[in-house]
């Protein structure tokens, strides 16, 4: 079971959604306004970069195919088999999730008023939601994160809907969520949404304080 050190009463705000929601866009307006962003997907990354006692794993599992010339994992192959291959994905994620969990905690031990942003595109599936205080949705219809994944990450529509099937429902994203961000708009308008929201948890963290 995750847990936080409960001598800092900082609250910490979840922040999730399904792939081309636009997480990324929404935690980086967050940060500009001061606010600390602890992200998921960048401490895997950061798990996974070369160096990494994770790697030789990797390599030895999934061959070199999954090796660039460099000895730098090629992400993009590595996505591909994954969500081709449930059990090669259950395999990945029974190594990787630890680590990432034990750098995720680490990062929140050391967090700092106001509030902070825990990002995470697991967050309602896993244990991850267990350290948040509040859960903040960004929503897009499916039909939206299909075409901004694909033209994002220049992927076949076919992996897109792979990893979108693997994720947790659009409903069941809302339904689990304190707070939702409609991203259909441009930036403008999602910044604006963050802004509101910012100054909404800057009141609850008054109250905790």
């Amino acid at each position: 079971m995750l847990k936080v050190n409960t001598t800092c009463r900082s609250p910490i705000i979840g922040l999730t959604g399904g792939i081309g929601s636009g997480k990324t866009a929404a935690s980086n307006f967050f940060s500009e306004l001061g606010i600390q962003i602890i992200d998921a997907d960048v401490i895997a990354r950061q798990a996974l970069e070369k160096g990494s006692p994770l790697l030789p794993e990797l390599f030895e599992y999934f061959g070199e195919g999954i090796k660039l010339s460099d000895g730098q994992l090629n992400r993009a192959k590595l996505r591909e088999l994954i969500f081709n291959d449930p059990a090669q994905k259950e395999w990945l994620e029974q190594r990787v999730h630890p680590r990432v969990n034990t750098l995720m905690l680490e990062a929140l031990q050391q967090r700092s008023a106001p509030y902070t942003i825990l990002s995470s595109p697991l967050l309602i599936e896993s244990s991850q939601n267990q350290l948040v205080d509040r859960l903040l949705v960004i929503d897009v219809p499916e039909s939206i994160q299909l075409q901004r994944t694909c033209q994002r990450d220049d992927n076949s529509i076919e992996l897109v809907q792979k990893i979108m099937a693997q994720q947790i429902s659009r409903d069941q994203r809302l339904a689990a969520a304190d707070d939702i961000i409609n991203n259909t708009g441009d930036l403008n308008t999602l910044q604006k949404q963050v802004e509101c929201l910012h100054q909404h948890y800057l009141e609850l963290a008054r109250k905790t304080l």
